[in-house]
């Protein structure tokens, strides 16, 4: 376990490079694996779930390479079942895009994980699959996951869009090489949008497509279709570059992070900034922060739940009421976020409250100093060490070590900026 201490700190600054894309980098190592030949991908982001994934491809026979420039990978649509049962750790995105992957391994898979992931629901997607023809079970509907060979027959499925885009994502990335045609309707609107039309993109890239209907509730796949190879520049990571934006803007700072691409998921940390009066100049790939006084605003989190974590921070020192709805999946992620979040917050004193599918922040308030616990969740680790740079006295977080998860040198690139932290 490991404990780290942030004291509140006035002032920040630097330029640093955004992490790798975690989103990213899953999918271009899926699609890389299942392409004939040789692909390269360039700053993968080496973290707990994308390791996770590496391993998974390589259990399915694929032979992959690291390289001093990233990955090289040499793929190949025929994958030979694992001798032992895949360890997914704690990533939701390995087990859910390689369950629908899995049916076209030559046996059975297993596909299991960390306790934390046998609590976050599969049973849509196996559904989803059954209805394509794919043998598969699970726990009740949670990991572990069985998957049985024969591959995906094609044909019709329904899913719902309102608890994971990965679900979404699952099916499209396996779905190009079934025997027939597929459809996959959506019977509730997709959220987190960004991440299923990153997965398209990516696809496209490798040269399968998929015939999407304009309001992404009806997909249209053609069957028998060969992933080509292809290589990968992994662009920066706006889900983790926003604890860093949110830095300077909590400590009214100035700093740049240089790497980005604004038709990533999560760049909407952008916009929402500008909403809460912050100044940001984004140009070249590099967003430049200039700190100050924060407003209350009410925000949409169906798209961006990974957001709503320093978001809700943000809004602990913002002028009125900020209100954040669409959040209720979080409910299913590393933890209850819902939960673990306005726990955590009100040790520091802030006033925060939630129901069903909204967060409620009343703002303008001094936050205090406390001992938080992440509950191993990152995006938890990560809020609360931004929280803790502008609350009175010292902020000790609890297992922060989960910011290995997704983002491993967070804690380091806030020592670059001028945060000073101590371990124990």
């Amino acid at each position: 376990m490991t404990i780290i201490t942030i004291e509140e700190t006035a002032e920040i600054g630097g330029a640093l490079r955004a992490p790798p894309s975690k989103s990213y980098t899953h999918r271009s190592i899926i699609a890389a694996s299942l392409s004939e030949g040789t692909s390269k991908i360039y700053s993968p982001l080496f973290c707990d779930d994308t390791l996770a994934t590496l391993k998974a491809c390589a259990s399915f026979g694929i032979a992959i390479k690291k390289s001093d420039e990233g990955l090289v990978i040499e793929g190949s649509a025929q994958l030979k079942a694992p001798r032992n049962k895949i360890d997914c750790q704690a990533s939701g995105s390995t087990i859910r895009f390689l369950t629908s992957i899995a049916a076209f391994a030559n046996g059975k898979t297993v596909l299991s994980g960390l306790p934390s992931l046998k609590r976050r629901p599969i049973a849509p997607l196996l559904k989803a699959l059954r209805q394509l023809g794919v043998q598969c079970c699970s726990d009740n509907g949670f990991p572990p996951v069985t998957v049985c060979n024969g591959g995906i027959k094609g044909g019709a499925a329904s899913l719902v869009g309102d608890i994971s885009s990965q679900f979404v994502s699952s099916l499209l990335l396996a779905c190009p090489m079934a025997e027939k045609k597929t459809q996959i309707y959506l019977t509730t609107p997709l959220e987190s949008k960004p991440y299923v039309e990153l997965t398209l993109s990516v696809m496209g890239k490798h040269g399968v497509y998929v015939n999407t209907s304009p309001d992404f509730r009806r997909f249209e796949i053609p069957p028998r279709q060969k992933y080509r190879s292809h290589d990968h520049h992994v662009p920066g990571d706006f889900s983790s570059a926003a604890f860093l934006l949110a830095a300077a803007t909590v400590t009214e700072s100035q700093i740049r992070i240089d790497g980005l691409a604004l038709n990533q998921p999560d760049s909407d940390i952008i916009h929402i900034l500008r909403r809460m009066g912050i100044k940001v100049r984004f140009d070249g790939g590099s967003a430049q922060v200039f700190g100050g006084k924060l407003k209350a605003i009410h925000i949409d989190a169906k798209d961006v739940p990974d957001l709503v974590p320093i978001c809700a921070v943000l809004a602990c020192f913002a002028d009125g009421t900020t209100k954040i709805y669409g959040v209720k999946r979080l409910r299913f992620k590393e933890t209850d976020r819902l939960m673990t979040m306005s726990l955590e917050l009100k040790k520091m004193s802030a006033n925060i409250t939630y129901n069903e599918d909204t967060l409620i922040i009343e703002g303008s308030s001094t936050l205090k100093g406390a001992t938080v616990n992440s509950h191993n969740d990152h995006r938890i680790a990560m809020a609360c060490a931004i929280a803790a740079l502008r609350a009175k006295g010292k902020t000790k977080i609890i297992d922060a070590e989960s910011v290995e998860k997704s983002y491993p040198d967070f804690f380091n690139d806030l020592k670059k900026l001028g945060v000073k932290i101590n371990v124990s």
